[in-house]
């Protein structure tokens, strides 16, 4: 009896599988939950006035009690999991926001960061369980993984994305089209034999940036960013909805439950172990192409200057400077007083204090204009390039008021004022 005891002990409980299958509707309000932590989280911050840093400690106050609720359940319950996804998603994203809008850490660190971390945890993950299958969450220890390996992967797929854009400059409506091709390699590579938990594990990754471009495209104003306009409120109501119907659905048919202890691959029909390597290959190359896209892009002038608010239109002028050289000829003394204003705009975004940022911008378009007879003659290209940066900074708080297109247009400005 002891011997049995004992042994009992030992062993790690084996719960039945607390994820859902992977279906079509898992990817469906997979991207629905990215969307929403991209605009919630912005309306939270932004339109409500509770501060960057306020909102990711109440979000993370919020995650630590759904996660309770979720470990808590002995099997997988449709509303526990799917509303600890929204909370994740939106904690995800603000802790990439703090890094990037309050400590100043350049997107392309965040991004080798969050992905090294992931890295770290899909190895130690490995290392004690020999799998990294979603269908195995069987365990506490295994729970324990998954949920961190998902909040690494918000908050990377959230720096990774941000950082495109940034290098790009593409309107969010034609951002959303490169994770969205990168996802179909990837689903037609699974389909083709490649290893199903890798595959898994890249399409979870790039879900992010395809649902935050997707809600960005949403909210943001017609002019100047090319989006539809909706507003983060309004966006985030339509998502919220639509994760709601579908967890109801998914609550009453049972389509996506796992019965039993049953560790299965859905997509283990397709898998083909001689052709992983292979596709791997494919993968790797399509990674690669994607990295040549980029780097390409953000070489054109129309796309930095046109689509982030950091040069002249093209139509305009056929320049493209860079931050160092749009204030290399001017007075340092003058360029940090504009860096002055410019920052007292960015806190008072980050407070989500409107009026005060109405208020900084006035000073700046003041003393910009005062200064023009003074420093435009000294680099007429380069005053050019921040007066077009200055355009998109006075539609987005006057005109559009739209949060999402604030805080690009006052980064922009940062980034050119050092």
């Amino acid at each position: 009896m002891t011997t049995n005891t004992a042994s009992r002990t030992a062993a790690p409980r084996v719960l039945l599988n607390k994820v859902p299958e992977v279906t079509i509707w898992f990817w469906l309000i997979k991207i629905l939950c990215t969307t929403v932590g991209e605009s919630f989280a912005d309306w939270i911050n932004m339109q409500l006035g509770v501060g960057l840093v306020a909102t990711a400690i109440i979000f993370t106050v919020v995650f630590a009690v759904v996660l309770g609720w979720q470990v808590s359940t002995s099997r997988y319950k449709p509303a526990a999991y799917w509303l600890t996804v929204v909370v994740v998603s939106v904690t995800g994203t603000l802790y990439t926001d703090i890094l990037t809008d309050q400590l100043g850490v350049p997107l392309w660190i965040s991004t080798s960061v969050f992905a090294l971390g992931l890295a770290v945890v899909f190895g130690i993950w490995w290392a004690r369980e020999r799998t990294l299958s979603i269908h195995s969450i069987v365990t506490r220890p295994r729970e324990g993984f998954y949920w961190l390996a998902v909040l690494v992967t918000f908050a990377l797929g959230t720096a990774a994305g941000d950082w495109t854009l940034e290098l790009t400059g593409w309107s969010p409506g034609v951002s959303v089209l490169l994770p969205l091709a990168l996802i179909a390699i990837i689903v037609g590579c699974w389909r083709l034999g490649a290893n199903p938990v890798l595959a898994f594990w890249l399409a979870y990754i790039l879900t992010r940036p395809l649902g935050a471009n997707l809600g960005d495209w949403l909210a943001s104003p017609k002019v100047p960013d090319q989006g539809l306009g909706l507003g983060t409120l309004v966006t985030s109501i339509i998502f919220l909805c639509a994760i709601l119907a579908t967890v109801v659905y998914l609550t009453l048919t049972k389509t996506d439950v796992i019965e039993g202890h049953q560790h299965r691959e859905r997509g283990a029909k397709y898998h083909q172990p001689r052709r992983e390597w292979p596709l791997v290959g494919v993968m790797t190359a399509a990674t690669i192409a994607a990295g040549i896209l980029l780097n390409w892009a953000s070489a054109q002038p129309h796309a930095n200057a046109a689509a982030e608010g950091e040069g002249p239109n093209p139509a305009e002028a056929n320049v493209h400077l860079t931050s160092q050289q749009a204030t290399s000829h001017f007075p340092a003394a003058d360029v940090a007083g504009f860096r002055t204003l410019v920052r007292g705009m960015d806190a008072d975004l980050a407070k989500g204090d409107q009026a005060g940022l109405n208020n900084a911008v006035d000073a700046y378009e003041k003393a910009w204009d005062d200064d023009e007879t003074r420093l435009k003659p000294l680099d007429g290209k380069a005053w050019d390039f921040i007066d077009s940066q200055n355009d998109a900074l006075f539609t987005s708080v006057r005109d559009s008021k739209d949060p999402a297109a604030e805080k690009k247009a006052i980064q922009a400005l940062v980034k050119t004022m050092g």
